[in-house]
């Protein structure tokens, strides 16, 4: 039995499963805030003490233990699949990472060579026609998730149905499941069920959005970038989590959720 993508604070007060490209280095730091008083000095994904995370053996029993006894309330947070493919392209296809490379290394010469996207240039700050090359980057990424070719799909734009689910196959169970478009209103809820050392109000909270400035500026409102065909693809990449988490699939200009989540229903409908 594992969880992984799994984030606890220390005390053992909240357990967060994260969802990339949704709020994540926010909570992240929240998260760390109310055990510390203080945010983490970088990038929450970087803390390597000061906050559980499965990915370190020494975090395991715990997260275990608090998950399966259901000690904290376990939360975690999603985004309009619209918007989170678009932010993935722009942050982890077109940006510039921390390290001064691409992202993954040969994946976006891969991309550039096999399915013709353009991302803006050796600094990814030249001009380029977005709307094409989004849509075949979709391709792409449909490639990845379909059929795992070129390559294994990548956790930025992989279904949040996925990650989301494997905390509940595993055991877990969600208290909230909020959206990034309420983002406040979600997050008070979580921490005010929860017995925090330090108090935090989401309404203060900084956005610690640690992608920004990666990549170019998106030059087009969403619904710019999707014509019949991407939208078909959109259906078949994240059909369950337009579903699953009250987003309106037909309508990409539609950024808030249609309907609040059901939480039995996610629970029944991924926890096979």
């Amino acid at each position: 039995m594992g969880f992984p993508g799994t984030w606890m604070t220390e005390s053992g007060s909240l357990i967060y499963r994260v969802v990339p490209k949704c709020a994540c280095s926010t909570i992240g730091q929240a998260l760390f805030f109310s055990d510390h008083g203080r945010f983490y000095d970088g990038d929450i994904h970087d803390a390597r003490e000061g906050i559980h995370k499965w990915g370190f053996d020494h975090s395991r029993k715990p997260i275990r233990k608090a998950v399966t006894a259901r000690t904290a309330p376990a939360f975690t947070c999603v985004r309009n699949p619209y918007s989170r493919v678009l932010s993935s392209f722009f942050d982890k296809i077109c940006g510039i990472q921390r390290n001064g490379g691409r992202y993954r290394g040969n994946m976006v010469p891969l991309i550039v060579q096999k399915y013709g996207v353009e991302v803006g240039g050796d600094d990814g700050k030249q001009p380029f026609d977005q709307i094409a090359s989004f849509r075949r980057f979709l391709l792409f990424a449909r490639d990845t998730i379909r059929w795992r070719r070129p390559m294994e799909p990548d956790i930025h734009w992989s279904a949040m149905s996925g990650h989301v689910g494997t905390f509940i196959t595993n055991g877990g169970r969600y208290d909230r499941i909020f959206h990034t478009e309420r983002f406040e209103d979600g997050l008070r809820d979580v921490l005010t069920g929860a017995r925090l050392r330090h108090q935090i109000d989401p309404a203060d909270l900084p956005r610690f959005n640690e992608s920004a400035g990666h990549g170019p500026e998106r030059a087009h409102p969403v619904e710019a970038y999707f014509d019949d065909l991407s939208m078909h693809l959109m259906h078949e990449i994240y059909g369950r989590d337009f579903a699953l988490f009250g987003y309106d699939a037909e309508e990409p200009s539609r950024r808030a959720p249609v309907r609040e989540i059901d939480l039995d229903a996610v629970h029944a409908a991924l926890g096979d």
